[in-house]
């Protein structure tokens, strides 16, 4: 196997770090073959600069630092099966069961995750309500760590879920804890690889959930919120229960701990909620939600449901220049992040973006080992009125048609390498091999000579695809193709085979979940409404 791509690599990441070593910067900018560059936090820091940081700068946790000479020979060989094992190693699959008379608008979904981080720190979700109807479906990307993502994709959909639920249903939960009963049910959980042995709030996490269960039924509304209602405060309410979390005094050492981690780490959110029709897409940072949409004609086109928050977006800045002093208006934004420390511009935990210096302080005094802990603490230059951040996301509403075939979901490590459109195009040359691989057996006999005749002819045309998830082929693309959109094996097999020091210089941790909507309970639906009464209709 040619080595030439796995060399160029290596060779950049080498003069990467001399650059580094240089300059005495604590961030890398690390241009990739699709000459875009990107500013990455790297977790390495001059000796000079360990010893006596200097004010306003990072402590930046101990890092692991890969060393060779011009000599060391690389051999990265990976076999077809070998790259497959890789990329297939986090993927999931579900069909959605229609349990009701009412035909489901979802009839699958694919998922996949790759990391670059060790540990990983992207996070996913997909759980149904069982006290309200609808899917819900997240992509969490963690930074600072992988605690805050962690809890974020544990706990989101009980609080949205609490809050869709009437005012009959939240007493009986409430009378349930009271009378120390088990509770009615609240999510059913579809699991991914690799997902934590649970999927439950602890007993300090279910204290909160239930403060908050509490106050809805003190507003006494008989349906409950809204699903945008629900969305926008739970995802508010839950990073205010982060932050007091730490706040309150805890004896469990254990339980302190990751709640200090939670807190001072921090995750980025999209996630979607599915209700017949009704889609709902509430998103804090830079993970994106789009659609896929073919027309009657056949012609596909992307429909973006989410903004990225970070300093490319205008409507963002702007915001952020509102909520702060004109003073700050030159330093709120530096070198295209939010004080010169964080891409995205909301996000959940971050608590050193949020708290006073004072409360920092405070805190963290009470004998905390933050670096065992790995805890990153800094303070910005130019911090004079927090908070800079909010988890406070943005809703978009969008009504499923029948055009609507499929919603892609993922961290924002597909988007720095693959625009929407491409993201589209992939998906939907996958579904038409797919297509493509299904014979017509109504119209010819099933027998073991025709899948046979079948199966070579797919041999001799070519035409067999590698992957059966549409994620992984999305994550293939990602990190194996060039600037023209071809597939280069070398290339692939180099990104694959990075020691793990050197994989997040390159690329991101990328976690991709692509649902596909059932277009005839789509079609059925509208058939249905127009045959009502107009009073009827929405």
């Amino acid at each position: 196997m040619s080595s030439t791509a796995s060399y160029w690599i290596l060779n950049s990441a080498r003069n990467s770090i001399a650059t580094l070593q240089g300059s005495g910067r604590l961030y890398s900018r690390c241009a990739s073959s699709r000459n875009k560059s990107e500013w990455k936090l790297f977790s390495w820091i001059p000796t000079t600069l360990k010893n006596n940081p200097p004010h306003g700068s990072f402590a930046l946790p101990k890092a692991y630092r890969h060393t060779w000479t011009e000599e060391d020979d690389f051999h990265l060989q990976l076999s077809p099966e070998q790259v497959n094992e890789v990329l297939r190693a986090g993927e999931s699959a579900h069909k959605i069961l229609n349990l009701s008379r009412v035909p489901n608008s979802v009839l699958r979904f694919e998922s996949n995750q790759l990391a670059a981080n060790s540990p990983v720190e992207d996070r996913r979700g997909v759980a149904s309500c069982l006290q309200t109807n609808g899917l819900m479906f997240g992509i969490f990307d963690g930074h600072g760590g992988h605690a805050c993502a962690q809890a974020v994709s544990e706990r989101l959909f009980y609080y949205v879920a609490v809050s869709l639920m009437s005012q009959q249903t939240l007493e009986q939960m409430e009378k349930a804890m009271e009378n120390m009963k088990p509770m009615l049910p609240i999510l059913q959980w579809l699991k991914h690889p690799g997902d934590s042995i649970y999927k439950d709030v602890t007993s300090v996490h279910l204290d909160h959930l239930r403060v908050y269960w509490q106050e809805l039924l003190d507003l006494h509304m008989e349906m409950g919120l809204n699903i945008k209602e629900a969305l926008m405060y739970s995802f508010q309410r839950l990073d205010s229960d982060i932050s007091l979390e730490i706040q309150a005094p805890l004896e469990d050492e254990m339980t302190k701990n990751l709640s200090l981690q939670v807190a001072f780490s921090g995750a980025t959110a999209c996630m979607a909620h599915i209700d017949g029709i009704h889609l709902h897409v509430a998103n804090a940072g830079d993970c994106r939600a789009i659609l896929g949409v073919q027309e009657d004609n056949g012609v596909w086109s992307c429909l973006p449901l989410t903004h990225d928050h970070n300093a490319r977006n205008q409507a963002e800045l702007s915001r952020l220049k509102r909520e702060h002093p004109e003073s700050e208006d030159k330093t709120i934004i530096m070198d295209d992040r939010l004080l010169g420390v964080l891409m995205p511009c909301r996000a959940f935990g971050d608590v050193q973006l949020k708290w006073s210096k004072e409360l920092q302080r405070s805190v963290l005094k009470r004998g905390f080992d933050t670096e065992a802990l790995n805890i990153y603490q800094f303070t910005p230059s130019h911090y004079y009125t927090p908070p800079y951040l909010t988890a406070e996301p943005e809703v978009t509403y969008h009504r499923l048609r029948p055009q609507d075939k499929f919603l892609v979901l993922a961290s924002d490590g597909l988007w720095d390498v693959l625009d929407n459109d491409n993201v589209v195009r992939l998906v939907m040359e996958h579904l038409n091999e797919a297509n493509r691989y299904k014979p017509d057996l109504a119209q010819r006999p099933a027998n073991l000579g025709l899948m046979q005749s079948l199966l070579l002819q797919r041999k001799v045309q070519g035409l067999h695809s590698p992957d059966r998830n549409a994620a992984t082929r999305l994550i293939r693309y990602a990190i194996g193709s060039n600037e023209y959109g071809e597939m280069e094996p070398e290339r692939l097999t180099a990104m694959l085979t990075l020691p793990e020091d050197l994989a997040r210089m390159y690329r991101d941790d990328i976690t991709v979940t692509v649902v596909y909507f059932n277009s005839d309970s789509i079609d059925a639906y509208y058939k249905s409404v127009k045959n009502l009464p107009s009073y009827f209709q929405e």
